[in-house]
């Protein structure tokens, strides 16, 4: 039997509009507490932050599972508790985008998403910080931190008012003049207009930002992106959502354990899609092999060999 807490976040976006998935979470824990399975109870987040708590409480009272009923917010604010930690993390991805989950071949909250809590295995992925912050996914700075700072003002959220912010905030978002260093001492100037550091390969809806990022393999990859016109964006989005990123000219790929970001002053970033205030130096490293993550066995060798 495994204890386990599931922490449901009933402001993600899919779950606002989605009442099924909190009955279907309810339902899925009676079945497995009936069947002794699970020894599991469902916990709902009643504020910011408020995930982290739960999980803090849940490792202290011996769960062996804590899963993440929420987007790419809740997932960080749970999977930052069990960074080194023996519990393993579960997902229930209900965001908007579900970048981590997509990554690991959780796209949804179906019931493929349940069953691979019981029927799946688990693996130890890499995570990493920028600065005092830890992320799962992706981090970055520039307009990608612009449009999650306005997304995660809006009341309602979608694909359509996600477009319609990305459209107001390119004709105005100016590019950051940064320095970056690698762990090899390469050091590169430029104008990001973009710059997102990947643990995994995406931000979420298969928007590939870090196409060749692997979740395990210790390292980390940068992507560069310089400001281009409106015109010269489209085929750039078209890149991003076929793996063909680092084709383009505008773009600088670099891969490291870790990245030391210099801009002219402290700013806003963003971690796993959440907007943070941080300093002018950003340190960006990778933890190998921290996190304990339930996923589907069909999968696991793939995303070991993806890219």
């Amino acid at each position: 039997m495994i204890k386990a807490c599931f922490i449901f976040n009933p402001r993600s976006g899919y779950n606002i509009s989605n009442p099924r998935v909190i009955e279907r979470a309810r339902r899925f824990i009676i079945e497995q507490n009936a069947s002794g399975a699970f020894d599991a109870r469902l916990v709902s987040t009643e504020r910011p932050h408020h995930a982290t708590e739960l999980a803090r409480a849940a490792i202290a009272d011996g769960c062996a599972l804590i899963v993440a009923i929420g987007g790419d917010g809740t997932i960080n604010e749970v999977a930052s508790t069990l960074v080194n930690a023996p519990a393993a993390l579960g997902l229930i991805p209900c965001g908007s985008g579900n970048g981590l989950g997509r990554h690991l071949g959780i796209p949804r909250p179906d019931e493929n998403a349940f069953r691979t809590l019981i029927e799946g295995e688990v693996r130890v992925i890499d995570s990493a910080r920028a600065n005092e912050h830890p992320f799962f996914n992706v981090m970055g700075l520039g307009f990608d931190a612009e449009i999650s700072a306005r997304f995660c003002t809006l009341k309602k959220r979608g694909l359509p008012r996600y477009l319609k912010i990305i459209l107001s905030e390119f004709l105005r978002c100016k590019p950051v003049p940064c320095a970056i260093t690698s762990d090899d001492s390469e050091r590169l100037e430029a104008e990001a207009f973009i710059l997102a550091v990947g643990n995994s390969d995406q931000y979420g809806n298969d928007a590939f930002v870090t196409p060749c990022a692997r979740i395990d393999d210790g390292l980390l990859d940068l992507t560069l992106i310089r400001r281009m016109s409106l015109v010269g964006a489209l085929p750039l989005g078209l890149r991003l959502l076929t793996r063909r990123l680092y084709g383009s000219r505008a773009v600088t790929h670099l891969r490291s354990r870790e990245f030391v970001i210099e801009r002219a002053a402290a700013g806003l970033i963003h971690t796993d899609g959440e907007p943070r205030e941080t300093a002018a130096r950003i340190e960006v490293r990778v933890l190998p092999r921290s996190l304990r993550v339930m996923t589907p066995k069909a999968i696991s060798s793939s995303v070991r060999k993806r890219s």
